[in-house]
């Protein structure tokens, strides 16, 4: 049962993030333009928004399990006769599904980068 609430906040911290990442690439569509009219190619800017969103969802999964492991150390201690175990199987799933939604988050807003007009996306602006 712990396991299953432990699942699920991760996943709604996931999301978050996730959306925030979004949010975030949309803001940097006048960015992107003007690194495509400058000469960058577009496999180019893919990797670099992957990358970041990598990078992102590496580190939000590193903080989430250090976060976790101290709260698990706290409660063993306030509570030392509730069974609490942080098995490693825990641990790669947490560090697995972040990086995937970090990917994910990151792979979208590059597909919309590369098929964006740097003419179009400028004058908007």
């Amino acid at each position: 049962m712990l396991a299953l609430v432990v699942g699920l906040v991760l996943l709604v911290a996931c999301a978050n993030v996730a959306t925030v990442m979004l949010a975030r690439a949309s803001a940097r569509r006048r960015e992107i333009a003007v690194r495509v009219a400058l000469g960058a190619t577009r496999g180019r800017l893919v990797r670099q928004l992957v990358s970041e969103a990598l990078l992102i969802g590496l580190a939000s999964g590193a903080a989430g399990l250090v976060l976790g492991w101290g709260l698990a150390a706290l409660i063993k201690t306030l509570l030392p006769s509730l069974p609490v175990d942080t098995p490693w199987s825990y641990a790669v799933a947490a560090e697995v599904s972040s990086v995937l939604i970090g990917l994910l988050a990151g792979v979208m807003p590059a597909r919309r980068a590369a098929r964006m007009d740097p003419l179009e996306a400028l004058r908007s602006e």
